[in-house]
């Protein structure tokens, strides 16, 4: 009996700590609340030429002949890419947590006050990266535009907003890969400035959702189903995998006189690619193992294989 007190008190102190640190985001987000439509820092508009370096392209080491009117092109093309899924990323994220207002979360916890205010920011965010698609003018045709890869994505969505613990994992890697490639573009010297001061203004934000997810994830998942367990471990990184490959969809190639699939493969398997991909999703599994949903000495493979890590979770 008084094992089962103490584990009761346990709890309950958990509870209230994760109260006050979800207090704390709710308090921030409102001290800090910033409007596209109206900052001055948010303003400006993308300028005509190439929008990230070379460096950061996508096909980087892949030796290619490229005009320097072709790598404008490119360039301009792929972060049109990267913006529109973050948007679609985003109107996942907010399906999931309309589902877990719905179903799961009492409407007087903070953390449904926290769920509110970020879902608020993501629609900002959204509208923000759309009104920079339209400035490019993107002209890539959607290679992923099939009717069997859109049913795919629709199932497959509808399932994973109903697990909790996956969907959270899913937004951590959401989150964790746009960080990575906007931190890079940010503090590059000759990257567009309108673009640079998007990706500052949005990392700000993310860092607060990041610190959400991680806390509801470590929450979640003592109570996970095994179907939730099973998903997380298994079938997450393939879907963060599908999430990074698709950021530059095949369809951004053919614009400058490139094969769309052959190229996106090569890219795929550059050491290069590889390599960004694992330190973009290193956080995540830290993150996991953080919240003990992991356990190194038992990393799965998936994980290993996204991250580029042993069964420990050291890199390889």
């Amino acid at each position: 009996m008084t094992s089962i007190d103490l584990h009761t008190d346990s709890d309950l102190h958990t509870e209230r700590r994760n109260d006050r640190r979800v207090g704390r985001l709710v308090s921030t987000s409102l001290r800090r609340v910033v409007d596209p439509d109206t900052s001055v820092d948010l303003s400006g508009r993308l300028g005509p030429g190439q929008l990230v370096p070379d460096e950061l392209l996508s096909v980087a080491g892949l030796d290619l002949s490229l005009t320097d009117e072709q790598r404008r092109t490119l360039a301009r093309e792929e972060v049109a890419s990267v913006l529109t899924a973050g948007i679609r990323f985003e109107a996942v994220l907010t399906a999931g947590f309309g589902i877990d207002l719905a179903n799961r979360l009492p409407v007087t916890d903070p953390r449904a006050d926290y769920a509110l205010i970020e879902v608020g920011e993501e629609s900002r965010h959204s509208r923000l990266f759309a009104d920079l698609v339209r400035q490019i003018g993107p002209t890539a045709r959607d290679a992923l535009d099939r009717r069997p890869l859109r049913l795919l994505d629709r199932v497959g969505t509808a399932f994973i907003i109903q697990l909790p613990a996956t969907f959270h994992a899913l937004v951590l890697g959401g989150e964790e890969i746009p960080d990575l490639l906007q931190r890079l573009v940010s503090e590059h010297p000759d990257s567009d400035p309108h673009l640079a001061a998007v990706n500052r203004y949005h990392r700000a934000e993310e860092a607060r959702h990041l610190a959400f997810a991680r806390l509801r994830l470590q929450e979640i998942w003592p109570t996970a189903s095994p179907v939730d367990r099973w998903a997380l471990r298994h079938l997450a990184p393939q879907v963060v995998a599908g999430m990074w490959d698709l950021l530059v969809q095949p369809g951004v190639y053919e614009t400058v006189g490139l094969p769309g699939w052959s190229t996106w493969r090569a890219v795929r398997r550059s050491p290069e690619r590889i390599a960004l991909r694992h330190r973009a999703c290193r956080p995540v599994l830290a993150a996991l193992i953080d919240a003990e949903v992991l356990v190194p000495g038992r990393l799965p493979r998936g994980w290993r294989r996204l991250c580029g890590v042993d069964r420990q979770g050291a890199p390889v």
